[in-house]
């Protein structure tokens, strides 16, 4: 842990091109956390990376970082370097919050060490929140419709077959495997996989 008030800072840059310098960016975080009297650890940088890649290797190495608790405070210079998306950004941010490692995005003010930055972090993990509801609303308005219209949902039944249902409760039996992964790999529906278990044709 950090001596005092001494926090372990960790800095990410990234730009999507290589003929992009990460300098300025780094710079300015840099001269933010000397102000703060905070301790930079390490720069991890993702050099002609785009941000709509979720897997970034330097990305990566820093959230190993910080499930290893080694740093206290991640800086970045602009949310839109860190996270693709509202929702990945609030899914990463929630993992900070669980880890009890502070976030700060320079260009946009937001230090979650402050009470202010907490309170902008709440905002937008209402906002990810609604949105998921929102999708689960639709999807169950979606499939609700399909029915009215007498649509059959999920896989035919005459694809549910004896040695497919061997084969799903086979793998059940390992014990390895969720429902949702069972759906996938087999192609089934999760509801369809949910009522095979409830209907005994799948030991749980």
């Amino acid at each position: 842990m950090a001596k005092g008030n001494e926090k372990r800072c960790a800095i990410y840059v990234r730009v999507s091109s290589d003929s992009q310098k990460v300098d300025l960016q780094e710079t300015e975080l840099r001269e933010f956390a000397a102000r703060r009297g905070w301790n930079v650890i390490r720069v991890f940088a993702d050099k002609g990376i785009s941000g709509a890649k979720e897997t970034r290797p330097a990305l990566n190495q820093l959230m190993t970082e910080c499930r290893l608790r080694h740093v206290d405070v991640v800086a970045v210079w602009k949310f839109d370097r860190l996270a693709r998306s509202v929702k990945q950004l609030v899914t990463t941010l929630d993992e900070f919050q669980t880890l009890g490692i502070d976030f700060v995005s320079l260009t946009e003010q937001i230090d979650t060490t402050s009470a202010m930055g907490k309170m902008t972090f709440h905002v937008l993990g209402a906002v990810a929140e609604l949105e998921r509801s929102l999708i689960g609303e639709r999807t169950v308005a979606g499939l609700r419709e399909a029915r009215r219209k007498g649509k059959r949902l999920g896989r035919p039944p005459g694809k549910l077959n004896s040695d497919l249902i061997a084969k799903i409760k086979a793998d059940r039996m390992n014990g390895t495997m969720s429902l949702r992964k069972l759906a996938r790999k087999h192609g089934l529906t999760l509801w369809c996989v949910q009522r095979l278990v409830e209907r005994d044709f799948v030991n749980v």
